[in-house]
């Protein structure tokens, strides 16, 4: 939505120096691509070199960020914190699309379906028996919302996103297309040559300001819950188990797996592709660096690498050692190869 740079400054708590404050800003853009109409963002020394071509209309900067060479047409957004401010912006000037509330004619709803103000349910849309829906949630075209399930208030469950029965979401959840959340965990005994399931009859409960990315799976609890802390953040194909307990505010990157009866403190980092064997307690603010391969508890505050992992000091010395290895040997090689011929002469000076 275009705004002129004064309200755009406004809006964003930034003072504006130079430029045109009555200029129209239309888009958001990176310093280096950024065109007449549009505001970017300088946060680094590393991009200042782009500042002297730009072509932005506006650049956020820190209050105590020394900028040069800044074009005439350009003015500065000085403000506390610019990356926030930044963040402002996008949402001001590339609002989210808004759904008007309505049921779709080609949508499903089964018996005793509660919705709250302001739904929006797409085109093809199936909500299972006894469900709530809270005010201003939007449920998108084909996603699934299995029986008894709760959903808070202003929701967002993107298409073709499943979630099974009895499963328990707070308000303000975003929920991305292919998620899904509360299939069976993976649980199995082993009689008689054959695995046996073990049934599967909890559910997972997701706490407020929580969002899943695509393609992530989030499993029921055997028994119990699986829970979401409040505020955490979980990327594209993530694989999370049964009966884990995520924290508050915990991030998660893509293609992290955590196996079943985990508990993963209050912002604790895993970074991409980290593993994580069952029944692993990983302490507050701790950071589970990428790759690595977590088979114990990790203390809180601390950060493991490697696989196994293990303090990221202690992986990264080895993982030096690894790489001088190769001339080691040769060295060692050399040694012996020295020794044998120190010791032919010996045998020969006192033959």
């Amino acid at each position: 939505m275009p705004m002129t740079l004064k309200e755009l400054a406004d809006a964003c708590n930034a003072r504006i120096q130079g430029g045109d404050s009555s200029v129209l800003i239309d888009a958001v853009a990176d310093i280096g691509s950024a065109a007449t109409g549009q505001v970017t963002q300088l946060i680094s020394g590393r991009y200042a070199k782009y500042i002297k071509g730009s072509a932005a209309s506006a650049c956020f900067v820190a209050e105590d960020f020394a900028v040069a060479d800044v074009p005439q047409s350009m003015a500065l957004l000085i403000t506390k914190d610019p990356e926030l401010s930044f963040i402002k912006a996008i949402g001001l000037l590339h609002p989210e699309r808004a759904y008007l509330p309505g049921i779709a004619p080609q949508a499903v709803l089964e018996n005793d379906v509660s919705l709250g103000g302001g739904v929006f349910v797409g085109p093809y849309a199936v909500i299972g028996g006894q469900a709530c829906i809270g005010d201003g949630t939007a449920i998108l075209a084909g996603s699934y919302i299995g029986s008894r399930v709760k959903i808070g208030k202003n929701c967002r469950i993107y298409p073709y996103a499943v979630i099974y029965d009895d499963v328990v979401i707070g308000d303000n959840v975003i929920i991305h297309s292919g998620a899904i959340i509360g299939a069976d965990g993976f649980g199995y005994k082993f009689r008689d040559n054959r695995h046996v399931k073990v049934p599967q009859v909890g559910n997972v409960i997701i706490e407020d300001n929580v969002e899943i990315g695509a393609n992530t799976c989030v499993d029921r609890g055997a028994l119990g819950s699986t829970t979401l802390g409040m505020g955490s953040k979980i990327d594209n194909l993530v694989q999370i188990g049964h009966n884990n307990k995520i924290g508050r505010h915990v991030i998660m990157c893509g293609q992290v797996g955590v196996s079943g009866s985990c508990k993963i403190g209050d912002y604790a980092i895993l970074a991409g592709s980290a593993g994580v064997a069952d029944h692993v307690n990983i302490g507050q603010g701790a950071v589970v660096m990428a790759r690595a391969g977590v088979a114990g508890d990790v203390p809180a505050k601390t950060q493991v690498f490697g696989s196994p992992a293990k303090d990221k000091r202690v992986a990264y010395k080895e993982q030096v050692a690894l790489a001088k290895l190769p001339e080691l040997l040769k060295k060692v090689k050399w040694l012996e190869e020295r020794l044998q011929h120190l010791e032919k002469s010996d045998r020969d000076a006192g033959s």
